[in-house]
């Protein structure tokens, strides 16, 4: 019979996964909404991997759930950048979501130039965060995305039609936004598990 190791001294050692990984507190990124970052492992998006939104039209209310992370990141002297935008952001509602336009890039691409563009801002470590609304995208280049976040160290939004739920995704974090207003459903979270039932958010 092997010997009895006490479970401390296990956990100590970092020799059993706990099945919810902590986050340092310099790595947290909050969404800026209460429940949802209550409902996430990490306490908010997942820092330096891909984050995937998915939506059933454009327009669906993906800014307001991003702006307060991106008034946050300009707030703190970090560039976010937007890749592929559907439209030309209006700058005045932008203004006042309190968001920094002079820390806000734009790159109009399209098809592989676009993921190409998301990638190498995601590698050089330069941006806060960066956006992307790829026209449409597959498994190996997603992988590419996680890993450039990964390597770059930094916050990566991919932006995606709903019916993208039913195809497996790399990203640690995904997210269904419903044509309610103000409601989501976790579909995927790295660290734990996805909340049973969807989350309504505050205005």
């Amino acid at each position: 019979m092997g010997s009895v190791v006490a479970l401390d001294s296990l956990l100590q050692q970092r020799r059993v996964w706990r099945g919810r990984q902590e986050v340092p507190p310099a790595k947290l990124q909050p969404t800026g909404h209460a429940v949802l970052d209550a409902a996430l492992p990490s306490g908010g998006w997942q820092a330096a991997a891909l984050n995937e939104i998915l939506l059933p039209a454009a327009g669906s209310g993906e800014l307001q759930l991003l702006w307060p992370t991106l008034t946050r990141l300009t707030a703190e002297d970090e560039r976010v950048v937007l890749v592929a935008p559907p439209a030309i952001p209006f700058a005045p509602a932008w203004a006042q979501a309190r968001v920094v336009l002079p820390r806000l890039s734009i790159i109009q691409a399209s098809g592989s130039d676009a993921l190409w563009a998301a990638e190498q801002c995601l590698r050089s470590g330069s941006c806060g965060a960066v956006l992307c609304w790829p026209e449409r995208t597959d498994d190996r280049a997603l992988r590419r995305l996680q890993v450039a976040a990964e390597t770059g160290d930094t916050l990566a939004f991919v932006l995606r039609p709903q019916r993208e739920a039913i195809n497996a995704s790399p990203a640690a974090l995904r997210l269904l936004l419903e044509l309610r207003p103000n409601q989501l459903r976790v579909l995927k979270c790295r660290g734990g598990l996805a909340p049973s039932h969807a989350l309504a958010l505050g205005h």
